[in-house]
């Protein structure tokens, strides 16, 4: 296995341990008997720190290791590489 780094990791990894903690504190909070609608609200911005990022990851990986794979193109094959990248987004 090659070693495979980009520069938005250091960035991605700080997200996911603070996510990590907040997660601890949402399993406190089940854990002491607190409101479903708060420990709800709780779940909903763990979860969206990681899709974040995920996000981040994803599309790093596009705009690095996409261009690195296929290479110099040409004009036409370019924006079919740069519109998969824009719809990528969407998902």
């Amino acid at each position: 296995m090659t070693d495979h780094r980009h520069e938005s990791h250091p960035e991605i990894v700080k997200r996911l341990k603070r996510a990590e903690g907040h997660l601890r504190g949402v399993i406190a909070m089940i854990e002491g008997g607190r409101p479903c609608l708060d420990v709800a609200q709780q779940l909903q911005a763990v979860e969206k720190a990681v899709a974040s990022a995920k996000r981040t990851l994803i599309e790093d990986h596009l705009d690095h290791c996409l261009d690195s794979a296929v290479g110099s193109l040409g004009r036409e094959e370019r924006q079919t590489i740069a519109d998969f990248k824009a719809i990528a987004r969407y998902l």
